[in-house]
Parts: structure tokens; C-alpha cells; sequence
């Protein structure tokens, strides 16, 4: 395996690796994560799995010569489609902007010669977005594209023994991550949250396969999904290592499948 970063290469590089290899492309938001964590959270949980994905790679690839996989790593699309989080701050692209905005990013890729990309996402405001951009896009363009959030394609479905807070929103889990990937930028001590009764119907549906949304549930909760005092970094470390092992899967399950 072979990785580039774009923006540290040249065109010719850059234009020649993406003809046989693929496109990573993470993309984010800027958004509350309670009081604890910054606005960045997701872009940053987003590029750190993925740099350790591709890490995990090069260490198990060790150079494969002519035959080996080139990854173009782009800069992650730091800004997503927050308007939940508006409340308290965020910088939020419309649904429609977000779209659009992929759209013209997989159309340069596939004007400069990409034809297989990926798209890492690390905020749940952009998940369908993303995937019906890239539905969308393979319709009308000579180009196979994929798209995951990070905390899907997890090795052995480690979720730490708390499925019901994974991935959550500036709770255990991603409080956790942080603690592993920048600690510098958690606030500590991270403060305890109290119960909420009733639980906010988006994390809690009435019943299975429901996508319910109430007004104001986001100030109500203050900002979290769960409680995050409990988090700390070797519960981080060893999720993260989940994450970008089962992304690094993800890649080469595309890699392959596309050959």
C-alpha cells in the first residue's frame, strides 16, 4: 500500500496514483459537544481513525512494489449539516449545500482522473446525505464510490460493553475517543450528567425502526446523549484501534471488490 497526502503532493503525483488507486475523502462538522469537547470533535475522531486505518495498513502492507494499493488521503470537509445543534453553536451547511458540495468534490475527483473514492464521515447530521450523494453521483458518472461513518465498520463489533451510548453525541463514547486520539483538547474534569426524564426521543424512539425528532430535545438534553464522566483514554485507545482496524478492513474490501 502505497499512501499520498494531497495536499503535500504534486499534481502529477496525486493525478497518476488516483487512476489506480483510490480517494479518502473524511468529512466532519463544527458543532457543540457539551462542554467538554471542542466544536471540531467529529472532524477530528474522523481523521484520526482514518490516519490509523491507513497506518495499520502501511505496517501490514510493507511496500508491494507495482501491485501495491495507492490511498490518496484528501483534507477533511470540516463543516456538516448541524442545524440540531444551533442551539447552543454550530456552523451548519444545508442539506442542500452539503449535497451540493459533495457533488462538485466527486465531480473534481472524477474530472482529475479518480475513479474509485471513498467518503469517511464523522458526524450522524451527514450520514444520509453523504450516502445519497454518492448514490446519486455513481448514477451519472463513470466512477464507483463509497461511503461509511466511521463507527459502522467496527473490527469485531467492539463498542466497549455500551451499545446503548455508542456512538452517542459528546457522551462516553466520543469523550472516550478524544481522551485517546487529543487529550489536550478535552475540558477536565469532564462534569457528571444528570438523569433526563423523559429521554429525548431521538436517541430513544418509542419503537424499533422510528426516526422521531422533537423540538428543542437538544437544549433539553443539554447538548449530550450520556453521561461522559465515565469515560477515560484506555477505553478510547482500544475502541479507536477498533474503529480504524475495521476501516482499514472497509478499504481493502473495496480495494478489492473493485479492482
Amino acid at each position: 500500500m502505497i499512501h499520498w497526502n494531497l495536499t503535500e503532493s504534486t499534481w502529477r503525483e496525486v493525478r497518476a496514483a488516483g487512476e489506480r488507486g483510490i480517494a479518502l475523502l473524511p468529512i466532519g462538522s463544527q458543532e457543540q459537544h457539551a462542554a467538554h469537547l471542542p466544536m471540531g470533535t467529529d472532524t477530528l475522531l474522523a481523521e484520526a481513525v482514518l490516519d490509523r486505518a491507513v497506518a495499520l495498513m502501511e505496517r501490514a502492507d510493507g511496500g508491494q512494489g507495482a501491485a501495491a494499493t495507492e490511498l490518496v488521503r484528501l483534507p477533511a470537509l470540516p463543516f456538516g449539516h448541524s442545524p440540531h445543534h444551533l442551539f447552543a453553536a454550530a456552523v451548519s451547511l444545508s442539506a442542500a449545500t452539503l449535497g451540493a458540495v459533495l457533488d462538485d468534490v466527486l465531480d473534481s475527483l472524477a474530472t482529475s482522473g479518480y475513479r474509485r473514492i471513498m467518503v469517511v464521515n464523522g458526524h450522524g447530521g451527514n450520514d444520509e446525505i453523504m450516502r445519497l450523494a454518492v448514490k446519486r453521483f455513481a448514477l451519472r458518472a463513470d466512477v464507483t464510490v463509497a461511503a461509511c461513518s466511521y463507527w459502522t465498520v467496527t473490527s469485531g463489533e467492539d463498542d466497549g460493553g455500551r451499545p446503548e451510548v455508542t456512538p452517542g453525541h459528546a457522551g462516553w463514547f466520543e469523550t472516550s475517543l478524544m481522551l485517546a486520539a487529543h487529550p489536550d483538547l478535552v475540558r477536565t474534569p469532564v462534569p457528571a450528567r444528570a438523569p433526563i426524564e423523559p429521554p429525548p426521543l431521538f436517541d430513544h424512539p418509542p419503537y424499533p425502526g422510528l426516526t422521531v425528532e422533537r423540538h428543542g430535545e437538544w437544549a433539553r438534553v443539554g447538548g449530550s446523549t450520556d453521561d461522559a464522566s465515565s469515560a477515560d483514554a484506555a477505553d478510547g485507545h482500544r475502541l479507536l484501534d477498533a474503529r480504524a482496524l475495521g476501516l482499514a478492513r472497509a478499504i481493502r474490501a473495496f480495494d478489492a471488490a473493485t479492482r
